[in-house]
Parts: C-alpha cells; structure tokens; sequence
C-alpha cells in the first residue's frame, strides 16, 4: 500500500478504529506531520483531538541521529544505551539536550495550543497516532509518558512502521493498529506520493477546526 498522502492514511486507518467510536475516546497526536492523520481518525470517530509532543534526543555534532527521546517536563527519558555507550555521549550532555528539547517542546506548545490546558485523559481511551514510525523512540517515549496520566486503554495507531518496532510496543500498550508493516521499510515517507512537510500553520488550524467541531 502507497498512501496518497497523510490525510488519506488517516481516512484510512480510521477505518480500522471504528471500534473506539465512544464518547470516552481521545485522539493525541504527534506533530507535525501526525496531526493530519490523527484529524482524520478524530474526526471520523467523532473525538476530541490534542497534541503529545516527543521530542527526539539527537546525538553530539549529529543531531539528526536520535540517541533516545523527551516527553513531557523531561521526567520521560527514552534512551538507546547502546548507541549512547558506543558514541561515548557524556550524561552532561544528555542532561543539557534534554533541557533544550523540554523547551520546544513547550514553544511548540504554546505555538499550537496557546493557553488551553492539556486534556485530562485518566480513565479515557487514548488513541495515539503519528504518520508512521521508523525506529519508535519518539513515539516510545510520548507512549511512556502518556502513560504516567493513567489512561483507561492506550491504543498505538499507526499508517506504516517495521514489524521489528512493532514488536517494542507489544508490551507498551493494550493495543496496536498498524496498516503496514514492510521487511524493507526504508523510511516512513516511502510510503506516501504526498509526504510534503506539514506546517506550523496547518498544525495549528487542523486543531482550530477540531476544537469548533470539524467544521471547514
């Protein structure tokens, strides 16, 4: 399966989630590019939709090579101990790029939330939802920290992600829901035509007509 582009995935895997159609469910996703999926499965389930916002851990002088990633206030921390050993990351960096990341991850907060409080989603089912994912340590560490906020059911709803970080999650929530699972998997964007970057302003609209009652 090639998805069209990410609201498509989201139509589709929407499709699979029909189940959770209850006024008790809540769709969080990651942005940017989950927020277009995630609209999509909230809308055709007619759920509220919000935002977790992960952040990933970039190693020293490679900040595009995730040595682990952030979630929350930094109390979520999910490293790769065995890339931070072989890298020889000292904890003072870590330390230094955890509190960077909290801070965008508050900036971006702010940006697309402005002063709306988080939702509370204790005794709520939570469907967390992305574009897909390729090693799982945002997705992880968003999962972990979600978690701590005592949700009645957690479900991982994904368009496209390995089978072996499938396999991670097994144990992280009650379920997962994942339309694709190639061997050779590549790269998230591999499989979309459409896979250009989504923007703070799409972010931040997307929630504006989720909050008004997905009205155009």
């Amino acid at each position: 399966m090639i998805f069209t582009d990410r609201a498509d995935a989201g139509i589709k895997l929407a499709d699979k989630l029909k189940e959770y159609k209850s006024p008790n469910t809540i769709v969080l996703a990651i942005p940017r590019g989950g927020v277009v999926v995630g609209f999509e499965v909230a809308r055709a389930l007619d759920a509220p939709l919000d935002l977790v916002i992960p952040r990933k851990i970039g190693a020293p002088a490679e900040p595009e090579l995730a040595i682990g990633a952030v979630a929350g206030s930094g109390e979520v921390r999910v490293l790769d101990s065995n890339l931070v050993r072989y890298l020889g990351v000292s904890q003072s960096y870590i330390d230094e790029e955890v509190e960077r990341q909290v801070k965008e991850i508050e900036r971006r907060s702010r940006l697309y939330r402005g002063d709306k409080p988080l939702p509370d989603v204790s005794q709520k089912t939570v469907i967390v939802v992305d574009d897909g994912i390729a090693t799982g340590s945002t997705m992880m560490a968003a999962v972990r920290w979600l978690k701590t906020r005592h949700p009645k059911k957690l479900v991982l709803a994904v368009p496209v992600a390995p089978p072996e970080t499938v396999q991670k999650f097994i144990p992280e929530v009650d379920e997962i829901v994942v339309l694709e699972t190639p061997q050779d998997f590549f790269a998230v964007g591999a499989w979309y035509r459409n896979f250009e970057q989504t923007t703070d302003d799409e972010v931040a609209n997307l929630l504006k007509r989720a909050w008004s009652g997905y009205r155009s």
